[in-house]
């Protein structure tokens, strides 16, 4: 594919969602058809300037500009890491408990928070709303909201860049009866249907019909005895709870996603007074709280995911590096199918997270210097308790650089291991079985590449991670889909001996 073709439709894709236009209503005041529009926008179509001017007309929007305020990273890879670098607030849990904050009518005070693009969105929504929000020192956010939100007054551009939108549902059917919200963002990753959610909330009097860009939702509020999850997804459990946190009647629900920010949001709503039990497992039984106004003080959890992309980093550069405070019981597994693969790494003592509830550890990834060896098993994510589905892609770095082929099955996401491919610019023997299942053949031998990051948070890390590994310099542009989960990403990196530089518009 041509990785311009695929920059400049990424974009068209995200103004078209930002304008609240469907492919079929885009395809119509193009005149064309709607697989040429999806052609366009997975950059497999050739554009002419003509029709790059019909397409910013009808969006009214710029397509092509000289400039911009894209971000961009020269990497100079093939350096050897080494030191500590501590796992910061999960950007997972960090999201939800911002919506979380809207069922509490007192003031709210989340720690540390992350300061990461998917946070700036979220909280440009929630400020748009009436919502008082204000960054306190050490990243502390205070939220506190209004007697009445101002729904219709919600930045829907803002609100279209992120998928985590949908998580308002829950709490917003306790504080309007009717409203409305945009269609989710965030990352490309083809069909992610947001059905799960609807049908758990009808069972608490939502319902929602589909229009033209956006949910229009009316609330006729019950109170279900029991709730089974059509399916055990982390947003869509996060969103049956909230919708559970101010029913008075007990209910249970079932097949629930017991991961780690599904455990951050019972914590935290335990503070204002909800009762839950099963946190932890698929069952919940849940009674919730007339009304909460309280003004609280929560620190959630460490990120997962974010210590899984330092034990890649580390194992693809060969490199030993110490990261603490990692949140080892959503590790575990990882941790053990890479001790099968040969890479040694020590955890030390457990230990209490802030939130007095997570475990936590500091961890040694130890150099393995080209030992390591492909599993004959397929690799492949699924709910916990299980191989995290987002620390998945991370072991497509490590894959490549252990003896044999290894077989990383992708099933929750339809589009997310074609961007494995992308690896291929950077040495990386990647053979597509279907959109669900990749082979990646090692050893690599990384090569250098100048690449635009794909429209996904945990594809484009996985560039980032190849970069550092090849020797040479390596360019990765437009980082925004980085800057989504990461906080200062390469200037942490950097800390540990990588020479990332950041550019603007090179």
């Amino acid at each position: 594919m041509n990785t311009t073709n695929e920059k400049i439709g990424s974009l068209i894709y995200q103004i078209r969602q930002e304008r609240g236009l469907t492919q079929a209503e885009f395809a119509r005041r193009l005149g064309t058809s709607q697989s040429a529009v999806n052609r366009i926008e997975k950059g497999r179509q050739n554009l002419s300037l003509d029709t790059l001017g019909r397409i910013s007309d009808v969006l009214n929007k710029q397509i092509i500009s000289l400039g911009g305020d894209a971000v961009n990273l020269k990497i100079e890879g093939g350096k050897e890491l080494s030191g500590t670098i501590q796992t910061r607030v999960a950007k997972n849990s960090a999201v939800c408990l911002l919506f979380a904050a809207l069922l509490n009518k007192g003031t709210t005070r989340l720690k540390h928070m992350p300061r990461i693009e998917e946070v700036n969105r979220l909280v440009e929504v929630l400020v748009s709303m009436g919502v008082k929000v204000r960054w306190m020192a050490g990243n502390d956010l205070e939220i506190r909201p209004p007697e009445k939100l101002n729904v219709e007054k919600m930045d829907k551009v803002a609100a279209r860049k992120t998928r985590s939108v949908i998580m308002m549902l829950g709490p917003l059917m306790h504080l309007v009866k009717e409203f409305q919200i945009p269609y989710a963002g965030g990352c490309k990753l083809g069909t992610r249907t947001v059905q799960p959610h609807l049908y758990a909330l009808e069972e608490f009097g939502v319902q929602v019909i589909t229009k033209s860009g956006s949910y229009h939702v009316k609330v006729n509020k019950k109170s279900p005895e029991y709730v089974v999850m059509y399916e055990s997804g982390d947003t869509t459990t996060e969103n049956a709870i909230m919708a559970a946190a101010y029913q008075e009647k007990e209910v249970t629900i079932k097949m629930a996603s017991a991961n780690y920010q599904v455990q951050d949001l019972c914590f935290f709503l335990k503070k204002l007074g909800v009762k839950i039990e099963g946190i932890g497992t698929s069952t919940l039984k849940i009674r919730g709280v007339k009304e909460a106004r309280k003004n609280i003080t929560y620190y959630p959890t460490e990120d997962p995911i974010e210590s899984m992309t330092f034990i890649a980093a580390a194992a693809a550069t060969n490199s030993k590096i110490t990261i603490t405070r990692t949140p080892i019981e959503f590790l575990e597994l990882e941790i053990l199918k890479l001790s099968k693969m040969g890479l040694k790494i020590d955890i030390g003592d457990h230990y209490k997270a802030s939130n007095g509830h997570s475990i936590l550890a500091d961890i040694t990834v130890h150099k393995h210097n080209g030992s390591l060896v492909a599993l004959e098993e397929k690799i492949y994510g699924r709910p916990y308790p299980g191989l995290n589905i987002d620390n998945l892609p991370y072991f497509v770095p490590i894959a490549a650089v252990a003896k044999g082929r290894t077989l990383i099955h992708d099933w929750v996401y339809e589009e997310r291991a074609l961007y494995y491919t992308e690896l291929r610019k950077l040495g990386v023997n990647v053979t597509l079985a279907d959109p669900h299942r990749a082979y990646i053949d090692g050893p690599t031998k990384w090569s250098v590449a100048d690449v635009v990051c794909p429209p996904a948070l945990r594809p484009a890390v996985l560039l980032l991670i190849g970069m550092l590994a090849a020797d040479g310099i390596s360019i990765l542009r437009n980082v925004y889909s980085i800057n989504r989960g990461y906080e200062y990403l390469a200037e942490r990196l950097n800390g540990l001996g990588a020479k990332i530089e950041i550019l603007h518009d090179i």
